[in-house]
């Protein structure tokens, strides 16, 4: 069965040079040029079952007419259950903008401009992750990570985004040591990264705020002046 994908750009060059790459490379493509086509096509397409992809994968671009790629993104997380990926297309390279992108519930970003193999890559990747069956999963306490991206803890599913799921991952796997900022950049973001940057920091309250607050035991604890560890208090 061919893979669903929605490619919303407003850039008709693009969107044709896309569509003709994925058709090619065996995907069922629908393109929208604008935020709120995108949306409306969303809501048809998906009918009144909530819980079952109507897209495989979304392209969004972020500079799109009428509602920009970020707030579509909101609209799909609030709106549906269902676990399409969403890719942000953006002009903006700033850690703040992809930081807002990756913030608004979108698992991936790619920095025009860029090459088809480049983001075909990372529409495979995440499309890999959705297919890996549900054994061998990391844990600490009731905390459950899956290798096909679904996360859970005392029985409650929770979303994660690309690089909330790297870094957990990362962190679930060195439980128990204090992890270094310089060691995590290394290992989830690119290894050019800023060194200087905050963007540690913030996926660090991010992955709290959605895997600790209010479930009472707290597992990722900060060691003042050294980093980070994950671990369960007994």
């Amino acid at each position: 069965m061919k893979k669903q994908i929605l490619i919303a750009e407003d850039e008709e060059n693009i969107a044709q040079f896309l569509e003709k790459g994925f058709t090619e490379f065996g995907f069922e493509v629908t393109v929208c040029n604008n935020g709120n086509q995108s949306w409306q096509t969303i809501v048809r397409k998906n009918d009144t079952d909530k819980e079952k992809p109507c897209f495989d994968i979304i392209l969004l671009d972020i500079m799109m007419p009428e509602i920009n790629g970020i707030e579509v993104c909101k609209l799909i997380r609030s709106h549906f259950a269902y676990r399409s990926y969403i890719i942000m297309l953006t002009a903006l390279g700033s850690t703040e903008d992809i930081v807002a992108g990756l913030d608004s519930g979108a698992d991936d970003y790619v920095v025009k401009p860029f090459k088809f193999t480049e983001l075909l890559a990372r529409v495979n990747s995440l499309l890999r992750r959705n297919a890996n069956n549900e054994a061998g999963f990391l844990s600490c306490g009731d905390l459950k990570l899956y290798p096909n991206g679904t996360c859970e803890r005392q029985g409650k599913k929770i979303y994660l985004s690309v690089k909330e799921f790297r870094l957990l991952e990362y962190m679930l796997k060195n439980q128990d040591r204090t992890v270094t900022k310089k060691e995590i950049l290394s290992a989830v973001w690119d290894k050019d990264f800023d060194p200087n940057t905050n963007i540690v920091e913030v996926y660090i309250r991010y992955l709290r705020q959605k895997t600790d607050d209010g479930f009472g035991q707290k597992l990722i604890h900060t060691e003042l002046g050294k980093g980070y560890r994950l671990y369960l208090k007994v």
